[in-house]
């Protein structure tokens, strides 16, 4: 890595984790459309928009007896097929297009560098999402392995890059698994041309306040129960509507419309 000039500017931060306070020079690369690498840049001055842009920084390949779970999620908020690497982002990937508030999803977004004393540590973080607020990178990584010396000491380097920019850093771990399941199944509606607008406009002019999925199912006694239940979960999916999702999902939970 190269020293702090024009384009690698040096950071001082306390390094939680690390024995006091360090002088960190980030650096990072980005990987885009037909192979174009744009490589070490001043991490705290690379524009937002140049990182949405990026392709994975890594790609994966199958292999016999591999560990790892790998493939690829169509992302209702990209429009697009976003990779992940385990179950576990996938679970993250899930949760990202779930919330209404995340515009953009970046799959290892980037290569960050640093020097932390006289050591060269690299790290590819594995989302970038792009929000209302300011974007927040993630890490995933199983609870059990947030304990070791090298994962801790890299998510602590990359949690001071991170918030040095006035962004948001996030290791995520192990959901609760009854959210996970709701949020899985509705996932299962997130495609919004299955659906018809008519009947979704239909929904929308009905009260729907308090009343149970079970009820709100036969609400439009001209169209068919199952294409209006579809389309229920449909509006749950997009989080016009709401309900409790730290329960199992049944015919009895009570709807409610978002303002």
């Amino acid at each position: 890595m190269r020293g702090a000039n024009a384009d690698t500017l040096a950071t001082r931060a306390d390094t939680r984790g690390l024995g006091g306070v360090v002088d960190v020079a980030a650096t990072v690369s980005i990987r885009h459309q037909r192979g174009a690498l744009l490589e070490d840049r001043d991490w705290r001055t690379v524009p937002a928009d140049l990182l949405q842009s990026a392709c994975p920084w890594r790609t994966f390949r199958w292999h016999k007896g591999q560990k790892h779970y790998s493939g690829t999620y169509w992302s209702a908020t990209m429009r697009d097929h976003v990779i992940y690497e385990s179950r576990l982002e996938l679970s993250r990937l899930l949760f990202a297009d779930f919330d209404p508030a995340v515009r953009g999803i970046v799959a290892q977004p980037f290569l960050l560098k640093t020097v932390l004393e006289g050591r060269g540590r690299r790290h590819i973080p594995d989302y970038l999402l792009l929000t209302e607020q300011v974007p927040v990178v993630v890490d995933v990584k199983p609870l059990h392995r947030l304990s070791k010396p090298e994962v801790a000491i890299t998510f602590d380097w990359t949690r001071q890059a991170v918030e040095l920019r006035g962004w948001k850093y996030e290791v995520w771990s192990e959901p609760p698994a009854v959210e996970l399941e709701n949020i899985r199944f509705l996932a299962g509606y997130r495609r919004d041309w299955l659906f018809s607008p008519e009947v979704l406009e239909d929904l929308r002019g009905v009260e729907l306040d308090g009343v149970s999925l079970r009820q709100a199912a036969r609400c439009l006694p001209d169209r068919p129960e199952s294409q209006v239940c579809s389309a229920i979960r449909h509006l749950l999916w997009k989080q016009s509507l709401v309900t409790d999702l730290n329960r199992p999902l049944g015919p009895s939970h009570v709807l409610r419309w978002v303002a």
